[in-house]
């Protein structure tokens, strides 16, 4: 079942061409990573789910249902973390919850949600006082008031120690595993990595790419790069390695040679040096990774189809 579908649409601001034919589809219960440079359309997307903004051409559906016709349904079910938010700086953390938790209808507990995003003990305090991480905890607590179905959560480690942010990525994984969707954009690759169970990439308004992240991997002409430790290294490895199709880049260090190489030439790596006399006593291989993967995609860097 999906929770978020959109059917090829398009979205323009004058002349401007913010989305072209988009197509994305994210399943119920998976965490989703919208990834994309500025400008991209990320953020008109969002608006689009919760009738911010209204598209030129084609369909968008939440829940089954139209934003336009029933943007106050979608909402109840949605926790929203956008990015940019405003507090009130006379109210103090725990009167913000309860100011959310009256606005949905819902019974919720304050003090458990502030506790869960880290923030208990500044309950009192008025928000004007907040670093901008403990603010950033507690718009995270405002969205998920009333166990939301899909969370849509807008750079949502803005701000956060490296404390915080795992705090959020625990957070997140916790929200799917009870069936909630999670849709997020993040420019920290490293966030998307660690939590995402699929990933689509928007360049020029367009989805250039969806997959694992392994999956994405794998379709990208980036490298792998593999090091060996041989007990000594053959005369001309590095020439003879280099006319493989696949190995890109061969240095020595002592008797350690690093091979920049796409994955499904690694074994002939090690092959070729066993067969040419030496002893391999060690290999290590380190994947691209997807923040390489990011500019494969967004800078136009070859793609294997």
């Amino acid at each position: 079942m999906a929770t978020i579908e959109l059917t090829n649409v398009t979205k323009r601001y004058g002349d401007t061409m913010a989305l072209s034919d988009l197509d994305l589809t994210v399943r119920k219960g998976t965490i989703y990573g919208f990834l994309g440079p500025n400008g991209a359309g990320k953020s008109t997307t969002i608006n689009l789910l919760l009738d911010f903004a209204r598209p030129t051409a084609g369909s968008v559906r939440v829940f089954g249902h139209d934003p336009q016709d029933e943007s106050r349904t979608i909402r109840k079910r949605t926790g929203i973390l956008p990015e940019g938010f405003d507090l009130y700086d006379r109210l103090t953390g725990r009167q913000h919850l309860d100011f959310a938790i009256e606005s949905k209808g819902v019974d919720d507990d304050p003090e458990a949600i502030l506790e869960r995003v880290g923030i208990a003990e500044a309950a009192d305090r008025k928000v004007g006082g907040y670093s901008k991480g403990m603010a950033q905890r507690l718009a995270l607590g405002a969205a998920l008031i009333g166990e939301p179905e899909l969370l849509i959560l807008d750079e949502p480690s803005t701000g956060l120690d490296p404390a915080g942010a795992r705090d959020m990525r625990t957070i997140i994984r916790e929200e799917r595993d009870r069936g909630a969707t999670i849709f997020f954009s993040s420019h920290i690759l490293g966030q998307v990595d660690a939590v995402c169970d699929r990933v689509g990439i928007l360049r020029d308004g367009a989805l250039v790419a969806e997959d694992t992240v392994e999956g994405l991997r794998e379709a990208t002409s980036a490298k792998t790069t593999l090091r060996v430790t041989v007990d000594q290294v053959p005369e001309n490895a590095s020439e003879q390695l280099l006319t493989y199709a696949g190995v890109s880049e061969v240095a020595i260090e002592d008797t350690t040679l690093v091979v920049s190489c796409e994955s499904d030439v690694k074994t002939t790596v090690l092959d070729t040096l066993e067969t040419e006399g030496a002893t391999v006593q060690d290999f290590t291989t380190e994947e691209s990774s997807l923040e390489e993967l990011f500019m494969a995609y967004t800078e136009g860097t070859e793609v294997r189809t």
